[in-house]
Order: C-alpha cells, then structure tokens, then sequence
C-alpha cells in the first residue's frame, strides 16, 4: 500500500502517542525494576509475561493472595505540585498492606501507568517511588504497562493501578476464626492520611483557597503540600516478623471506610473490637482537617485513619511480645482495646466517648 505524497500523512505521534519516548522509559526504568529482585524473580522487564517461582522463593505448600489498588485522588495534589516521587510507595502500600493482613509475604508487583501524553522524566520518577515501595515490601517489581491514552486524560494528568500476588504456608493463613473473646487489639501509626480521603481533602483545600507551597497551618517545619501526600506506611517486614513468630492472630488495614468499617472485615459475627479513643493521640493533621471542614467524629473516623494505619489483634498472654516485637522493628504501637462478645443488635466496632474526646 502506498502513501499518497500530496494528502496529509498521519502518524501515532501526531495523535499523541509517542512510541519513542515509551521505549526510551523502558529503557530508564529497567535498573529500577532490577533493583527489586528476589529469589523466585529472575527474569528482565520487557517481555510480555512474567515469570515467579514461589519454590525458588523458599515455599512449600503455599497459597497464592493477590490484591489489587489504586491511589485515588490523592493523585491530583501530587500532580498539581509537579511531585511524583512518592504516589509509588503509596501504590505499593495500598496493595501490600491489604496482604499481609492475611499472613502472606508480598511476592512480586506489577503496574499500570495511563497519562494523557508520556512525560518520562515524571514518569521515571513515578517508577522509582513504585521501585522503592517493592523494596520496602520485600517483593519484585517485574513488570507493568504503559499507556498514553490522549483524548482520555487532561494533559498533564495520569493515573496508577497496582497489582500484587503474595503466598503464604497454608497452616499460617490468618482466619477469623481463631479470634476469641479478650484478645487485645494495638494500633500501629500511620504515617499521615495515607491514601484515602483525598476527595474530601482536595474540597476543603480548595473551599478555603489554601495553598499546597504554604507552611502547614498545624506544623510550619512543612508545607501543607507535602504533609498531604506524605507516602504510607509499609506495614509488611514488621508484621510478617510477628506473624511468623505466633504473636498475631488477626491485621486489619486501616484504609476508605476507617476504624468502622475495615475492623469488622477480619472479625467473626459473635465478637466486636471495643476501643477506648483516648488509647493514641489523634494526630494534628487529622484535628486540623476536623476543625476546618467541620467535620463530625463519626464522619472522621469513617473516612479517615485518624493516625492508626493497622490494627493488630493479638492473644492476651502475647500482647507486651507482640508489641515489643513490632516496636523493635520501627513500628509505633498503641494498646487500643480488646475483643468482646457482640453485643446483639449494635455494630461490631465499639468506639467509647468518640463524640466527647474528638470534639473537646
């Protein structure tokens, strides 16, 4: 077929896809990727499957858990400071964490990056956060996708899809049915307002006009921006130490819907997390956003973690090894309360004098 010298000749690139420059990231990013490796994980980025042999990876008879996430909206503030080196960690961290709250070790992860028009150095450093994220999760970034999709996106906007598969031995699987009446529930610090929320984030900052360049109205050593998009936390190599040595019995991600509705998820039908408010200190990020917008105790924690990222549930006689055991590897803990028979007819989380301690 002949091209016509006298008619305009269209191209992919004058469409807005430029094939080049996703080559050229590729290129950029296979160290990143290659950084990640671990046993069970040997192939190169660029093929059109990977390949993970769990046997390599030291298990016997495991089963696989796959999860798969977002960042949400919380994608907006990074794009609109131009800063796209933490949005990674927080893609891995929504996935990771929703893992091991199932005992399982995070075992590769692969993304999918779609932008109205390819920017690789943004983009370089999108994979970079993704890559560290890997690193801190102990898993293997061996593969993803890229797609410039013109038309589909603003210009300058993206969006990020992650996808991880863990294994654990099947003996160790956590189950709800090992909980009972008495075990005692720590809370581990989160590290901000991790990945959710954001919708109601970005309304407040935009009704009061602030400014993301701007000292934070609760700590001036920062700027509102980067308090805001502040990565979360990593709770993998922590938990799993604890996990494997017999001290938890339950994990619970503290993501959308808060204390209320992510503790019950773990929980059997007959026992409720009861949890004394004045157990952690609610962090200044979280009292400011409060008393800005308002917003009702209930209302924060449904939709925030108000400083909790993980909710660990331990057996009594374990409780002060668990915690010394998560604080020795980083972990800021908390003893939040304890499970108790359901109360027939009330919810499963029980959270006493939420209204007066939140609102005084």
């Amino acid at each position: 077929m002949k091209t016509d010298s006298s008619k305009k000749s269209y191209s992919y690139k004058d469409a807005g896809v430029d094939i080049v420059a996703g080559n050229s990231l590729v290129e950029a990013i296979k160290p990143l990727a290659a950084a990640t490796r671990r046993s069970g994980a040997d192939a190169d980025l660029g093929g059109f499957g990977a390949i993970f042999d769990p046997r390599a990876a030291g298990f016997k008879d495991p089963l696989l858990i796959s999860a798969t996430d977002g960042v949400g909206t919380k994608l907006k503030i990074a794009i609109d400071m131009d800063r796209h080196d933490t949005v990674g960690i927080d893609l891995v961290a929504m996935c990771v964490n929703d893992l091991v709250v199932q005992g399982a070790e995070p075992l590769f992860f692969l993304d999918y990056f779609a932008t109205s028009g390819l920017d690789v150095s943004a983009a370089r450093d999108i994979v970079a956060g993704i890559a560290e994220g890997c690193k801190m999760a102990g898993c293997a970034l061996i593969g993803g996708e890229t797609a410039e999709m013109p038309g589909m996106y603003a210009k300058g906007d993206y969006d990020l899809a992650g996808f991880t598969v863990g294994a654990v031995e099947r003996d160790q699987l956590l189950k709800a049915d090992n909980l009972k009446e008495g075990d005692i529930l720590l809370g581990l610090a989160s590290s901000g307002l991790h990945s959710n929320g954001f919708s109601l984030v970005r309304r407040i900052v935009a009704d009061f006009k602030l400014d993301y360049a701007a000292p934070a109205p609760f700590d001036e050593t920062i700027t509102l921006g980067d308090a805001l998009i502040a990565p979360t936390r990593i709770y993998v190599k922590s938990c799993l130490e604890a996990v494997r040595a017999g001290h938890i019995r339950a994990l619970s991600h503290i993501t959308g819907g808060g204390l209320y509705e992510n503790i019950p998820r773990v929980l059997p039908k007959n026992l409720a997390a009861k949890i004394d408010v004045k157990s952690w200190p609610l962090p200044p990020l979280f009292k400011w956003l409060a008393e800005l917008g308002n917003i009702a105790p209930r209302e924060l924690a449904t939709t925030f973690n108000c400083g909790l990222g993980m909710v660990v549930v331990v057996p009594a006689e374990k409780a002060a090894a668990a915690s010394a055991m998560l604080e020795s590897a980083g972990e800021t803990v908390f003893t939040i309360g304890e499970l108790v028979k359901a109360p027939e007819g009330t919810e499963q989380v029980i959270i006493s004098e939420l209204e007066e301690t939140w609102q005084s």
